[in-house]
């Protein structure tokens, strides 16, 4: 019996899950697509492993994960199978076949997320469970500028909840933009890993000096001090994208019969 390994792309709308791990009572992604796939497959044990586990409320455009499984589905018939079982607001976007030592989590090299602000007096009921609504008019140039000094290699604890969560809490973050977009602006982060609510953090951060309450050098001033009390709050869960995970270039196999 040939076990194969295969790479999921998802995408889901977090608003209505308790986040992507599996909690006891709780509806979640992984449980979830877990279910989808055992379902076409019959197998009993179905482990999905994602990149990274995402929040309550945070979504995912291009969340990678991997499975095991013995199915001699061919990934094109097990992504239509899998969908067809899945609720509305989770999709698998491909099923490709990947190395037996492919890991989702541990082979990631970058992750890029967005965070969705949209400010101005007016809400947008359309926006509400995709952005952070914020009565003021932001200055997103302010915010760029204030920004810049969080690209490169740093220690990013003053934007970790309760930390310390890892062994270490030092990233490099290689590409963060803030750039309005009509009525929205749009903060992205890319960095070689994140800690917990880090994007939400910095994003809180930069929306005090977009406000005027903080002057653009002081985001500086707060990585210096390293210390999760003179940073902004954290941004809530609701504007928060996964965008995509970054791996690197290993040649997968065929599909069997291939």
């Amino acid at each position: 019996m040939t076990v194969r390994n295969l790479r999921l792309t998802v995408r889901y709308d977090g608003t209505d899950f308790s986040g992507w791990q599996t909690q006891p009572g709780r509806r979640t992604v992984q449980e979830t697509l877990e279910g989808a796939i055992a379902a076409i497959t019959q197998e009993s044990r179905v482990r999905v492993n994602a990149s990274g586990r995402t929040d309550a409320g945070v979504h995912a455009l291009g969340q990678v994960a991997n499975v095991y499984t013995t199915t001699k589905l061919s990934c094109d018939t097990l992504r239509k199978a899998i969908n067809a079982k899945l609720p509305a607001d989770v999709a698998v976007r491909e099923v490709a076949e990947a190395a037996q030592s492919f890991c989702a989590n541990k082979d990631a090299v970058r992750k890029r997320y967005r965070y969705v602000i949209q400010d101005g007096r007016i809400p947008d009921p359309f926006l509400h469970k995709y952005a952070w609504h914020v009565r003021t008019e932001l200055d997103a140039d302010a915010m760029r500028r204030a920004s810049a000094c969080l690209v490169g290699r740093h220690d990013f604890r003053c934007f970790e909840t309760e930390w310390p969560n890892r062994l270490t809490s030092v990233r490099t973050i290689t590409d963060l933009t803030v750039a309005r977009d009509g009525e929205t602006i749009r903060v992205e982060v890319e960095a070689d890993g994140f800690l917990y609510n880090m994007v939400r953090a910095i994003t809180g951060t930069l929306v005090q000096v977009g406000r005027g309450y903080w002057l653009e050098g002081e985001v500086a001033d707060v990585l210096r001090a390293m210390d999760r009390r003179r940073a902004g709050p954290t941004a809530p869960p609701e504007g928060l994208f996964l965008l995509r995970v970054t791996y690197p270039e290993i040649a997968c196999p065929s599909e069997p019969g291939a």
